[in-house]
Parts: structure tokens; C-alpha cells; sequence
């Protein structure tokens, strides 16, 4: 059968870097520090590898990332071969038209087209970065703090300020606004940036896109090569935003919450 379970970081990795800045998430999350947290899956042709898919535990409600590269039907195939080994409750990050193949055994819903962007020009930062602060485990409590005035529906867990690049913006001493990382990695040299929001009263300031600037500056002079992020399709103002930074689109796809169906359903 073409499906195999993966567990080669670096034959992985060889597979990633073809396209670098649409699996970034990917790339970051064969880090030590995501690795025990992630199952891969991989089509063969030829004893190549076409495709590969990425299921991440970690979360309450795991994530399979399936960004297909060409040829897409093979990617359809991979998830197909896999989808009844899956949790019976999973959030999904898609190519467009993958969902179809996942349908038989999920009810799909909420499902959001996205943008995956990619710093393209490192020459426009200095103008938009702020002054920040690296925040540490010490912040934690003020950090959950400002996410459940800021942005309550995140992903945020405790250990992902020990990679010392969540920065903070503050404004009488207090946080106004905080830009992170969902994934980092100086060993495959790549970033995305998370857990961007600015407290609601502050924002239209542009204090998010100076902390990004900020923040980007960082991850730069750690030798990253790739930095990435996600945002909704629909979210122009993010959309040109990010724009004004240097990044740009370079993948598309689709995020959606499955739920198995019940026997008969």
C-alpha cells in the first residue's frame, strides 16, 4: 500500500523543504519540542514520497494538516487510506477539495477558507517594529490575563513562552498587546507567527503589525529562514496588514472542525 506511518525526521524534512513556506507549521513541528506531540503519515509512488499529512495530539481536539503538493489526487488517496485510524474528533487544516474525502466517516463543519502567508521582503520591518518586551514563564498568569480580555478563543499553552519569542507591547505598564509563535524551530530554521491580538479598546493603532515587525526582527537574527502564518481568507484588514510587513500568500486552504458520524448516520 502507497500509505506508511513516517517517523524519519529527516526524510521528512527532505519532503517539507521542497515547498518550505506552505508547510512551515509542518517543518516547526518536527522540532524536539513539538516532535513528541505529532504522528505522520506519507504516500510513495516509486518509492518517493508524494505526500505527507501531519496528525498533532496535542491539543484537547487533535489537527491534521494535510497541504497537499501536486499531485492533489494523491494527497485524496493518503486521507482516504488513513481516515478511519483517526480521531473521531479532529480540526483540520485542508487543501481546498480535500474535504470531500474526509466526509464518509465526518460531519464537517465550520468549515473557513485561509491563507497561509510567508515573509517574502525582510526591508520593511524596521518601519512598522515597536518597542517590545520578551516575555517569560514569569508572565504566564499576566500573559492568560490579557488572552482572555484579547483573543479568548486561542490556542495558547503554557510552555510556548519558554521559547522566549512571545513579545509584549505595554502601555502604562501594562500588556496592550502580545505577538508569539506557534511553532519555532533554529534546527530546521523555521517560525509561524501566533497568538497575534491586541486588547479591543487599543486596537486600529497598528500596535499588532509593529510587535509582528518586532518579532520577525527576532526570529531573523535566530537564523530563521522561513516565516510563516495563517490567517482567514476573508480578513482584509490582517490580509494587508501582513502585506505592509512583507509577507504574502503562498498557500491556500481550509480549516474545519470533523465529528465522526454515528453508525447509521
Amino acid at each position: 500500500m502507497p500509505a506508511v506511518a513516517l517517523d524519519d525526521r529527516e526524510q521528512i524534512a527532505g519532503f517539507l523543504r521542497r515547498n518550505p513556506r506552505a508547510h512551515a507549521y509542518e517543518l516547526g513541528d518536527l522540532d524536539d519540542f513539538e516532535w513528541p506531540h505529532t504522528v505522520w503519515f506519507g504516500w510513495e509512488s516509486a518509492g518517493r514520497l508524494e505526500q505527507v499529512t501531519l496528525l498533532y495530539t496535542e491539543p484537547r481536539i487533535p489537527v491534521l494538516i494535510a497541504i497537499a503538493e501536486p499531485p492533489q489526487r494523491s494527497m485524496g488517496e493518503l486521507l482516504a487510506a488513513i481516515t478511519w485510524s483517526l480521531p473521531s474528533v479532529l480540526y483540520t487544516h485542508a487543501t481546498p477539495g480535500l474535504l470531500d474525502t474526509l466526509a464518509e466517516r465526518y460531519v464537517i463543519e465550520d468549515a473557513e477558507p485561509h491563507l497561509r502567508f510567508a515573509l517574502e521582503r525582510t526591508d520593511l520591518l524596521d518601519r512598522h517594529a515597536l518597542e517590545t518586551e520578551i516575555l517569560t514563564p514569569e508572565e504566564l498568569d499576566e500573559v492568560r490575563a490579557f488572552y482572555t480580555k484579547a483573543y479568548p478563543g486561542t490556542w495558547f499553552v503554557p510552555r510556548m513562552l519558554t521559547t522566549g519569542r512571545y513579545v509584549g507591547v505595554r502601555e502604562n505598564g501594562l500588556l496592550a498587546c502580545i505577538a508569539g509563535v506557534h511553532v519555532h524551530s533554529s534546527t530546521w530554521r523555521v517560525a509561524a507567527l501566533g497568538n497575534v491580538a491586541t486588547l479591543p479598546e487599543l486596537r486600529g493603532r497598528g500596535l499588532a503589525r509593529g510587535a509582528c515587525a518586532s518579532l520577525c526582527r527576532l526570529l531573523l537574527d535566530d537564523g530563521i529562514e522561513t516565516i510563516a502564518l495563517n490567517v482567514r481568507a476573508n480578513n482584509e484588514a490582517a490580509i494587508a496588514s501582513y502585506a505592509r510587513l512583507g509577507f504574502a500568500p503562498v498557500a491556500e486552504y481550509v480549516e474545519a472542525s470533523l465529528l465522526a458520524r454515528t453508525v447509521g448516520g
